[in-house]
């Protein structure tokens, strides 16, 4: 009887987590770039009173076992492409396929990666830097900070990823940088660290230049690239956890009362 009880609070437990990630994905829903969480589960270790066997044509062809729960196991990003959202922003891109912005995040070269491109620029003694909104640099395809010091109207982005502008005479130059993209052979195993920002795992493997792994992708400026989260499929999730949740609490208050009842027996 005591194993019901147990098995129940597990479930209990599952689904509370299950529901902290819905409602983790429900209040991103507005996140630039953001890509939603799914939970998943493990059953938890049996318990095998009989095993099966079959010898000389005679046995039992199953086994007799018995659960003990269930545990979550993973949370897994959903890197499905979100909606893009015209802003009409000369410095807002985003990325039409698998690739990643590159970020510089500090002196030790760490680097950080994101799909949000609502880009800003940031005011240094060497010009004006394209940084995020956090004022974290964007780095080109050398691994370089990029400077733009011309007009942000003026300034064209290209698919992918050259920065251009256009002079007053509507003659094109260059400003001699191409925004960093890249890709992982594994983006699942990648680490959310807040502020829509990923750092690489041994899972992930180590950032490869988008143009040199799978399809090439593209810049779209003046777009942005909104969360994935389908705010119907979040409800719906939340109220089968809510229900499973439920259920198992029953589980527990059926089990007390056949305890009662086994308790009151000798009375």
């Amino acid at each position: 009887m005591m194993r019901s009880l147990w098995t129940a609070a597990s479930g209990m437990k599952a689904q509370q987590f299950n529901v902290d990630v819905v409602a983790h994905n429900i209040a991103n829903v507005n996140t630039v770039g953001y890509k939603r969480n799914r939970v998943e589960f493990h059953d938890l270790i049996y318990e095998t009173m009989r095993r099966a066997y079959v010898m000389e044509d005679q046995g039992r062809p199953v086994n007799l076992q018995v659960g003990h729960g269930v545990l979550p196991a993973a949370t897994t990003k959903l890197f499905r492409t979100g909606s893009f959202e015209r802003t009409d922003n000369y410095l807002d891109v985003a990325i039409q396929g698998d690739g990643f912005f590159v970020v510089g995040a500090g002196p030790a070269g760490t680097q950080y990666y994101t799909r949000d491109g609502s880009f800003k620029l940031s005011l240094t003694d060497n010009g004006m830097m394209l940084t995020t909104s956090d004022g974290l640099p964007i780095l080109d395809d050398g691994g370089n900070e990029i400077y733009i010091n011309v007009d942000a109207p003026r300034l064209i982005i290209g698919i992918n990823g050259e920065l251009s502008y256009m002079d007053d005479l509507g003659n094109t130059g260059y400003l001699g940088y191409r925004i960093a993209m890249v890709k992982f052979q594994n983006r699942d195993g990648l680490e959310a660290i807040g502020d829509n920002f990923y750092v690489t795992t041994s899972a992930s493997g180590e950032a490869i230049p988008d143009d040199e792994y799978g399809r090439p992708s593209q810049v779209r400026q003046g777009y942005v690239e909104m969360s994935n989260v389908n705010i119907a499929d979040e409800m719906v999730n939340l109220i089968v956890a809510q229900r499973a949740y439920e259920t198992n609490s029953k589980c527990i208050t059926t089990s007390d009362d056949m305890l009662a009842i086994a308790n009151s027996l000798k009375r």
